[in-house]
């Protein structure tokens, strides 16, 4: 089966904009054009876009996709530097998941903190509970009366 650039576009969920630019910047070499110049893709074609969605969401720049793809081209005989970027490529996107995990757990137990808050209609009320009160998961947080409040100005706020 051979689809268009808009039919490529709706079976992959990819906006078919970003289709035609991932061609400009040369990501498609692997794509036959017709004698009119439409843009064939089949279901061959399929898995090149996977692979370069999925390299753009964890934030590969185009530039080195485009290495990649040149790469994928060339055949056996880049397997290495095929394989050197998908590992690097992975261990930015472990490292991006630690990140992402770290802001998630502040996230939680920032909605902990406003949520005994609200239920005590104030945020002092953390001023004056025992760590032993404070769920375990969230013991890194809870900074020393002293640090809580930080000065901001004539005023305080407490975050």
């Amino acid at each position: 089966m051979v689809y268009t650039v808009g039919e490529i576009s709706k079976k992959l969920g990819i906006p078919a904009s970003t289709i035609r630019y991932y061609d400009k910047e040369g990501l498609l070499p692997f794509v036959e054009r017709s004698s009119g110049g439409i843009r064939m893709f089949k279901e061959d074609d399929i898995p090149g876009l996977e692979i370069i969605e999925c390299l753009k969401k964890t934030g590969m720049p185009i530039k080195e996709i485009k290495h990649f793809i040149d790469y994928c081209v060339e055949g056996d005989s880049k397997i290495d530097e095929r394989l050197s970027i998908i590992e690097a490529q992975k261990n930015a996107v472990i490292k991006q998941m630690k990140e992402m995990q770290s802001m998630l757990d502040m996230l939680n137990y920032k909605t902990w903190y406003y949520q005994t808050a609200k239920e005590a209609g104030t945020c002092a009320i953390h001023d004056r509970m025992d760590l032993k009160d404070v769920p375990k998961k969230y013991h890194r947080y809870k900074l020393p009366k002293s640090s809580a409040i930080i000065p901001m100005t004539s005023k305080t706020v407490s975050w």
